[in-house]
């Protein structure tokens, strides 16, 4: 298949790199506390290391809308943890990303050395530049280096400066695990072995329309829980209490013509564990039929993980996108825990996708089982939904078809 210019089939000996990468870890006291996603770039950072780089690296944390956030969000940790990761000692943390002094820095730079360039997002404060891709601020941040390279999987489906902008002004290329991701969504997802099962849960219905649309043509079975289910259980006519549940008239409408055109597809919940609005003790078993003006419900029941249970075991694909309860809450976690060791057991491959579901999987003890977990949310909802990414939209495409990297 037709892949953007890949890192391997880029000249990048003894050149100065702009490497962008998703380094928006979770932190806790200026401490991380998951590194996943920064390990995830080694292979690509060993590549250039091995060709002789300079290393100019990119990459935002949190959300930046003030100066108070930038005392929170600075990538100084990150640089420094680098250096562990690596076991590297000339890795180099500035504490500006524009500028003379920063120009000045990088002609210092040696080969093999790493410079981590401050939070990106610190350029949003006052005046959003990196999120509305200002030409400038693309076009500085591309002189800093010769060639650019975006293994950013989890920025894609963002048009800013330090992905999109960049990459107008230098040759320009994917790295590995941007590679890798691709390849499986384009594999597992997009190309899937049937039967194809898809289970989808989490908070947000509206959001997730477009996937939904996406999906429910080429899967065999949509197995649906959190407010996906409670929504589609609204627009059937059920009482769904205090439960997250769209609002939109236009999407309830949606999804009642889609629960008709696709009726043998969509499996819904028919029991739940429910808490209450006015009791935070409350914890009651109850079936869908019997759901409440104050009951919330926040995961699935016995009755549901068994109907799940018999698609999952006959399927080939599975893709988890989201969770069936408020895992995060021992109360609310059987189902969750219950649904993962089911999709442990079977013989499918199993792709786990959004920022949510690879949560409860590295959270529940089930890291390094599953088929492949991607490191992006909304990027790989927004691929498998439109199979585009605007980030990528500048790079240009390889001449000839090439083999993914394996996963």
């Amino acid at each position: 298949m037709l892949m953007k210019k890949c890192l391997q089939n880029m000249e990048i000996r003894n050149k100065k790199v702009i490497l962008r990468v998703d380094y928006n870890v979770p932190m806790i006291g200026g401490k991380i506390i998951d590194d996943t996603k920064m390990k995830l770039t080694l292979d690509t950072i060993y590549y250039l290391l091995s060709e002789n780089c300079k290393i100019i690296l990119l990459s935002h944390l949190g959300k930046v809308r003030s100066n108070e956030d930038k005392k929170k969000y600075s990538l100084e940790p990150i640089a420094n943890h680098l250096k562990t990761l690596l076991n590297k000692e000339d890795i180099y943390f500035s504490k500006d990303n524009y500028g003379s002094e920063v120009i000045a820095r990088v002609a210092k730079m040696l080969p093999q050395e790493i410079l981590v360039l401050e939070n990106t997002r610190f350029m949003d404060v006052p005046n959003r530049l990196e999120s509305t891709s200002d030409p400038q601020l693309s076009e500085f941040w591309a002189s800093l280096g010769d060639v650019y390279v975006n293994d950013a999987f989890g920025t894609a489906h963002r048009k800013h400066a330090s992905n999109y902008g960049i990459a107008k002004y230098i040759p320009s290329c994917i790295g590995f695990l941007m590679q890798k991701e691709l390849g499986m969504l384009n594999r597992l997802v997009l190309h899937p072995i049937h039967p194809f099962t898809v289970i989808m849960g989490g908070a947000k219905m509206d959001d997730k329309m477009p996937l939904i649309e996406a999906l429910l043509p080429q899967c065999d079975h949509l197995l649906c829980a959190g407010a996906i289910a409670n929504t589609c259980l609204k627009a059937l006519g059920f009482s769904v209490g205090e439960s997250l549940a769209s609002d939109n008239l236009e999407v309830i409408k949606k999804v009642q013509s889609l629960l008709l055109k696709y009726k043998n597809k969509f499996i819904l919940p028919l029991d739940a564990i429910v808490g209450s609005t006015y009791d935070q003790n409350y914890i009651q078993y109850k079936l869908i039929d019997k759901i409440t003006d104050n009951d919330m419900i926040l995961d699935i029941g016995t009755k549901t993980l068994q109907k799940f249970s018999s698609a999952i075991l006959e399927s080939e694909t599975i893709f988890l996108n989201g969770t069936v309860g408020v895992y995060e809450n021992s109360k609310f976690a059987n189902g969750s825990k219950e649904l993962l060791s089911l999709l442990k057991k079977s013989d499918a491959i199993v792709v786990v996708g959004g920022a949510d579901a690879s949560s409860s999987v590295n959270n529940l003890g089930y890291q390094n089982v599953f088929t492949y977990v991607s490191s992006g949310g909304g990027a790989t909802l927004e691929y498998i939904a439109t199979h585009h990414l605007v980030a990528l939209e500048p790079i240009k495409e390889e001449s000839e078809p090439v083999e993914t990297l394996d996963m």
